[in-house]
């Protein structure tokens, strides 16, 4: 029997009970597995998963937006790793590094935006963020500014280590954690809310650049070491720049000599239809950190990628940036890193998403319609749907019937029932549905995506 049949056959029973016992998951609820029975996936094929009772889903999200190729390309990362394995199973990239990272280094330098060339490896997307943290504070210090403070977005995801926690938007996150990394302050992200539905874009561009000059001035600009935005921030619910606003923010930042960090943990590796977002929204960011997509999360492996100019600061100086860790840049994860971009450029996928995304953009926005639907927002394959909180005449939904259409997992469980995972989540108390699909989804995918969501979404309000 093959592995895969072994793991098709095993007794989901078993299953559940070794997990109840043992395993602790991640942002999880541990007691719902008593009242719900936990679904164990055990196979993924194309865009779907298969669970351990024989139950096929469309995956809806990437798994956490990182699955960009997609679940039926094991066998060529798989070999990718064999081969390294074989050649050396481990090396650091402190005293002398291996060909792996010098090879993916350099090819993520051809990838990123003009002069962003300088390539330091992480094991994930939240070590990027606090690399970046740290880069940015050394890089004042080494030019004779004591510069520590970082301004993060409201409702914006960077992380849960402590550093990167303290720039999250999120006070659910961090609230039980405190005191956190002092310094770091936030202001307004890019949603629309409480401002007047007839503003003009390049207005409410005006406001949003406003706000957060002032926050800079308030902070006091020399105490500031960074910026750090996602191009197209994910809680809130893929929240779009306005236009002008990242030219504004590139201004600000040096207008008051301050590093621009663009997020693309989500958003890199062909998601919103580039190799990264930054460079399609003209961010033109100092450092960029990522991960997810760049193995497709075949691999444990992040990145941040740091410009000309911030990397002669420390080039001129003779020193060294004082970070590192074991695995970043581990030969192992930078061969399938690689082999993942190899075959996302045989497929072309950031030229697939572009010419899909409007098929894709024009079915979710067909849901408008819909009374539980306020708005469908997003870029590539990469969107959000906002649903209802509000009866007709404006009265908020009591908290009774809050819990009864959003809580303990209804709707997306109902959704899983016609074969599509999606994740509902409570961002600033409004539900939002995100929806990225793989990379490799295809019509048909797309219409089984939106057939299920018209089904699930129509008797909702």
């Amino acid at each position: 029997m093959t592995v895969a049949a072994a793991q098709d056959h095993r007794d989901t029973h078993e299953l559940r009970a070794s997990a109840g016992a043992h395993l602790w998951r991640h942002f999880a609820d541990m007691t719902t597995a008593a009242d719900r029975p936990l679904n164990v996936m055990v196979r993924g094929e194309g865009c779907y998963l298969i669970d351990s009772e024989g139950n096929r889903y469309l995956d809806g999200l990437s798994n956490l937006f990182c699955v960009n190729l997609g679940y039926s390309y094991g066998e060529e990362l798989g070999q990718a790793a064999l081969d390294q394995y074989r050649l050396l199973g481990y090396h650091s990239s402190w005293g002398s590094t291996h060909p792996a990272a010098i090879e993916l280094a350099t090819v993520l330098a051809d990838l990123a935006p003009a002069n962003l060339n300088h390539v330091f490896f992480t094991p994930s997307g939240g070590e990027s963020v606090e690399a970046a943290w740290k880069l940015a504070r050394e890089y004042h210090s080494l030019r004779g500014e004591k510069r520590w403070k970082a301004i993060g977005r409201n409702l914006a995801y960077h992380g849960t280590t402590l550093g990167a926690l303290s720039l999250n938007g999120l006070p659910e996150l961090r609230s039980q954690f405190e005191p956190l990394v002092p310094g770091a302050a936030h202001v307004r992200n890019t949603k629309r809310f409480g401002r007047p539905a007839s503003e003009p874009e390049a207005d409410f561009t005006g406001f949003l650049l406003d706000d957060l000059e002032e926050r800079i001035l308030a902070e006091d600009p020399a105490t500031i070491a960074m910026v750090i935005m996602e191009p197209v921030q994910n809680h809130g619910g893929a929240l779009m720049p306005p236009a002008g606003y990242f030219a504004g923010v590139r201004a600000l930042c040096d207008k008051y000599g301050i590093l621009l960090v663009s997020d693309e943990t989500i958003t890199a590796f062909g998601r919103c239809g580039s190799w990264f977002a930054s460079e399609r929204f003209g961010m033109q960011p100092d450092i960029i950190t990522t991960a997810k997509g760049l193995s497709s999360a075949y691999a444990v492996i992040g990145a941040l990628i740091a410009t000309e100019k911030v990397f002669s600061v420390f080039h001129q100086c003779g020193r060294k940036f004082t970070h590192g860790n074991t695995f970043g840049g581990h030969p192992v994860m930078a061969a399938v890193a690689l082999r993942n971009i190899e075959l996302m450029k045989e497929l072309d996928l950031p030229g697939r998403v572009r010419n899909k995304e409007s098929e894709l953009r024009n079915k979710l926005e067909a849901l408008s319609v819909l009374p539980a639907v306020v708005d469908v927002r997003g870029t590539g394959f990469f969107y959000a749907i906002e649903l209802a909180t509000t009866e007709p005449d404006g009265e908020r939904f009591s908290d009774e019937k809050m819990r009864r259409l959003y809580g303990n997992d209804r709707l997306t469980d109902q959704l899983a029932t016609h074969g599509v995972l999606l994740r509902l989540s409570m961002d600033g108390g409004d539900p939002v549905l995100c929806i990225a699909p793989p990379l490799v989804a295809d019509t048909d995918e797309i219409d089984h995506l939106v057939e299920a969501l018209e089904e699930v979404l129509t008797p909702l309000v």
